[in-house]
């Protein structure tokens, strides 16, 4: 086990704190959407986990809530997919105009991550192996052909998430026509080679430095591309369930944690993030995918359950990520407790939870 200051509010500031709770579902009550789907459980569940903590919690529903300073001290947002592109970059944005302290990342790394092609431009550049892609932007040149090998190909939007409008083509004729639908509704478009195996998550934490959870591998029974939709992501059609295994192995759970290690300087300081690779355990490839610096952190997902694996409840995860924020924005001086989490491959490997 290795020892972490996890951060804390403290008692006597709690009820003083007036934190502005911006979510597309925050006033929804807790049901599921019907086009969200568990999403606006998510964000019902992440609103009552911050009033559980004892914070002064306002909900609401979209942007025009930040066009004023209303008097708040915090801004917990998870707007990030506002029906647009390139939307997770606008509460940040807001909240700087007003002087509103943010949870997540500066609107300018905000940018950076969710930009995949930037990213992986980023991960080349640290010397992070990374699969064959290339950008196909709205206004640019249309992209040839990729002039390396390939049996599928991952079409999808720059700026993606949750698997939404993924496509994966098996010929360039059927990835052109996949690239302009997308670039029809607005969106850039990356093109990566698909890469079988598995995908292989580090969830990393904000504080005093990096706090690097277990290195967590999806399984999801008869797909061995464990590869989910959007609508199976959301809640919103049946499909594999998956599971998320702690890797045992600890010579490639080392490599793919100096792997993060060497991108962090691009990013940080951030909150809580997810960096994403891609595994093949026949040959020990590692590759990296992408990272989201502002991920979900509803119980039943990833950042969640690697901090249940280390000891840490998800009411304890939720106020840490919010205190080191506050903390490092200077809104207050956060109580920090030396705790040992278990993050050891060796000791965790095999430790499973169902999402």
């Amino acid at each position: 086990m290795i020892e972490h200051a996890i951060f804390s509010i403290p008692e006597s500031k709690k009820q003083d704190l007036k934190v502005l709770f911006l979510a597309k579902h925050a006033l929804s009550g807790g049901k599921a959407h019907a086009e969200d789907g568990n999403h606006a459980v998510y964000h019902h569940e992440i609103l009552t986990v911050l009033q559980d903590i004892g914070l002064n919690v306002t909900p609401a529903n979209d942007f025009p809530a930040l066009v004023e300073h209303q008097g708040h001290d915090f801004l917990f947002t998870l707007l990030n997919r506002a029906g647009y592109p390139m939307s997770e970059m606008l509460g940040p944005l807001m909240a700087k105009r007003i002087g509103l302290p943010f949870l997540g990342a500066s609107p300018i790394v905000r940018g950076l991550a969710d930009d995949k092609h930037l990213m992986k431009t980023a991960a080349a550049a640290r010397g992070v192996p990374v699969a064959p892609w290339m950008i196909a932007r709205i206004g640019a040149p249309f992209p040839h052909e990729p002039d390396w090998a390939y049996e599928r190909l991952v079409v999808k939007p720059n700026a993606s998430s949750a698997s939404w409008g993924i496509t994966m083509p098996a010929t360039w004729s059927q990835a052109k026509k996949d690239i302009k639908a997308l670039h029809e509704e607005g969106h850039d478009v990356i093109i990566e080679r698909y890469e079988g195996a598995y995908d292989v998550v580090v969830p990393v934490l904000g504080g005093d430095e990096p706090i690097l959870l277990s290195t967590m591998r999806f399984e999801m029974p008869g797909d061995e591309g464990n590869f989910r939709s959007y609508e199976e992501k959301r809640g919103l059609t049946d499909g594999p369930k998956e599971r998320l295994v702690a890797m045992s192995k600890p010579t490639m759970t080392r490599k793919i944690r100096e792997q993060v290690r060497a991108m962090l300087p691009e990013l940080w300081p951030f909150d809580y993030g997810r960096f994403e690779f891609r595994y093949t355990p026949e040959t020990g490839e590692v590759l990296f995918m992408e990272v989201n610096v502002s991920c979900n952190l509803w119980s039943k997902k990833t950042v969640s359950g690697a901090a249940q694996i280390a000891g840490l409840s998800h009411h304890q995860l939720i106020e840490h990520i919010v205190a080191s924020s506050m903390d490092r924005q200077g809104v207050i001086k956060a109580d920090r407790t030396m705790m040992a989490l278990n993050t050891d491959p060796k000791e965790t490997g095999g430790a499973a939870i169902n999402v």
